[in-house]
C-alpha cells in the first residue's frame, strides 16, 4: 500500500515538472559534434539500474580507463534503483532545470515533452555521428523511440521476455504448454486442483501484472491498440479492450497468481518458481543466471523450460513477436553537451558492447557475440538464440506508454480486478474516464 501511495504522488509531481520544464537555455539537440577543447571534469549520470549490475560496473571501468588519458575526468553515478523514487527524482530535477549530463528514462510521455523542449540530444544523430548506429539491433533502438519514430535514448541492454515453466508440475496437473492466451485460465484451474500455484508474480512492483494487460490487445491489434488507447482514441470498452479486461478477470477467478500476490515482491516470486512451488514465471533474459545455470535449484533444474507469449485465434502478431525490451535508455542533456561529453560517449559506446557481451548478456548491438557461461544449462543458449528469430513488431510495456496519472490508476485497478474487488464493468468505466481526463494533457 505504501508503494501505491508513493506512485500516486509521482503523477502529481509530473504535472508540476512539465509546467516548469520550459525555462532555461539549452544547446541545440541536433548539434551532435560540438567543437572546441576537451576539458576534463566530473560529469554525472542519473541512473535507475541495479547498483551492482553489469551496466554500472562496465561504465565504471570504462570511465576509469578514459580518465587515464584525461586526468581530471570522472563519472559520478547517481543511482536510484527503485523506479518510482527514481522517476520522482528525475521529474524534480527536470522542473528545476538541473538535470545532469546523462540521465535514464523510458520513452514515456514525460520524456517526449522534455525532448520537445530541446532538453535532450537527438540520439539517432549522435549514434550516427559516432559511426555506431548501424551496429545496434533495430529492435533495441525501436524500443527507445517515441511515437513519431524519433530517437532520444541510447539502449544499454537487450532482453527477451518468456514464460518459464516447470514441466513436471504441468505433467502432474495433466496440462500442456498453452497454445493460446485463452487457454491459460483453464490451465490455472487444473493446476490449482492439483495443489499447485499456477503463476508466481511480483505483485508489489506492479509492472509485472501490467505486462499481462498488454498481451491480448497486442495479439488482437498489434502495437496499434496501446498507441490509440493512451491518447483516448481507443477505449477499454472497445472489443480489444474488453478482451483483455475479461481475460484478466478470468485469470483472477481461476486463481492464476499465488495467494496474496499483491503483497509479495520480486524475490518472493522468483523463489516460488525456483523452489518448485509455482508452475510458471513470466520474466526476461536478465534472469538467465538464476534460471539457466547450475545456480538453479537441482531439484527443479531438469524440469525448467520456457515458451514465448502464446498467440490467439486470428492474431495480428506472430509467435516470434512479444516483449523484447532494451531496458531503460540513457538520454544526453542538450544543455550540458560539450566536447568532453561527446568524446567520452564515443569512447564508451565503442567499447561497451564487447564488455557487456562478455558478462553473458545480450548486447543491444549485433557486432559482438554473447559469452555463454561455463556453468550454463542448455536453456541459456536456447534463450539467446531467440534473439535471432524475432519479428518486427514489439509488445510495448504499457507503463512506458501511458501518461503518469493513468498508469498509476491502471496499476491499482488491475490488482483490484484480478483480486475480484472490482468488476470488469467498473474497471472499464474507471479506466476509460481516467484516460479521457488525463491523456489530453500529454497527447493533444
Amino acid at each position: 500500500m505504501k508503494k501505491l501511495f508513493r506512485t500516486a504522488a509521482l503523477a502529481a509531481a509530473a504535472a508540476l515538472a512539465l509546467s516548469a520544464c520550459g525555462g532555461g537555455a539549452a544547446s541545440s539537440p541536433t548539434n551532435v559534434s560540438p567543437t572546441g577543447e576537451i576539458k576534463p571534469r566530473e560529469i554525472s549520470w542519473l541512473l535507475s539500474r541495479p547498483a551492482d549490475g553489469a551496466v554500472i560496473n562496465i561504465m565504471k571501468k570504462l570511465a576509469a580507463d578514459y580518465a587515464k588519458d584525461h586526468p581530471g575526468f570522472s563519472l559520478n553515478l547517481i543511482t536510484t534503483p527503485d523506479r518510482p523514487s527514481y522517476i520522482q527524482k528525475l521529474e524534480t530535477l527536470a522542473a528545476a532545470n538541473k538535470l545532469p549530463e546523462l540521465f535514464d528514462t523510458d520513452a514515456t510521455p514525460f520524456a517526449r515533452q522534455l525532448a520537445q523542449q530541446g532538453k535532450m540530444v537527438d540520439a539517432e544523430k549522435l549514434l550516427k555521428s559516432l559511426n555506431v548506429y548501424d551496429s545496434y539491433r533495430p529492435g533495441a533502438l525501436d524500443y527507445q523511440r517515441f511515437d513519431d519514430g524519433s530517437l532520444y535514448m541510447i539502449p544499454f541492454q537487450f532482453e527477451l521476455e518468456f514464460i518459464w515453466y516447470n514441466k513436471a508440475l504441468l505433467q502432474k496437473a495433466g496440462v500442456a504448454v498453452p497454445k493460446s492466451l485463452d487457454d491459460i485460465p483453464a490451465m490455472c484451474t487444473a493446476l490449482r486442483q492439483a495443489g499447485i500455484t499456477p503463476i508466481a508474480i511480483d505483485g508489489q512492483d506492479q509492472w509485472p501484472l501490467e505486462r499481462y494487460v498488454a498481451y491480448q490487445p497486442f495479439r488482437a491489434q498489434g502495437p496499434d491498440f496501446i498507441q490509440k488507447l493512451k491518447k483516448g482514441d481507443a477505449k477499454f470498452a472497445d472489443a480489444a479492450g474488453q478482451k483483455t479486461v475479461q481475460w484478466l478477470s478470468s485469470l483472477g477467478k481461476a486463481k492464476c497468481f499465488q495467494d496474496g500476490f499483491s503483497a509479495q515482491g520480486y524475490s518472493d516470486a522468483q523463489n516460488q518458481f525456483t523452489s518448485g512451488q509455482a508452475a510458471m514465471y513470466n520474466i526476461g533474459t536478465w534472469e538467465l543466471p538464476s534460471l539457466a545455470t547450475d545456480k538453479l535449484n537441482p531439484a527443479v533444474r531438469n524440469d525448467v523450460d520456457f515458451f514465448t507469449l502464446p498467440t490467439t485465434a486470428g492474431s495480428a502478431t506472430a509467435a516470434n513477436e512479444y516483449v523484447s525490451p532494451s531496458g531503460i535508455g540513457m538520454a544526453v542533456n542538450a544543455k550540458t553537451y560539450d566536447p568532453l561529453v561527446a568524446d567520452f560517449l564515443k569512447f564508451a559506446l565503442n567499447k561497451y558492447p564487447t564488455e557487456y557481451a562478455a558478462t553473458g548478456a545480450l548486447s543491444p548491438t549485433t557486432n559482438v557475440q554473447t559469452t555463454v557461461p561455463a556453468n550454463a544449462t542448455p536453456l541459456y543458449k536456447k534463450a539467446l538464440d531467440k534473439a535471432n528469430d524475432l519479428g518486427t513488431k514489439q509488445a510495448m510495456p504499457w507503463d512506458t506508454q501511458l501518461d503518469p496519472t493513468t498508469n498509476t490508476r491502471l496499476q491499482q485497478e488491475l490488482v483490484l480486478l484480478v483480486q475480484g474487488n472490482t468488476t470488469p464493468e467498473q474497471f472499464t468505466s474507471t479506466m476509460d474516464s481516467t484516460i479521457a481526463q488525463n491523456a489530453p494533457k500529454f497527447f493533444k
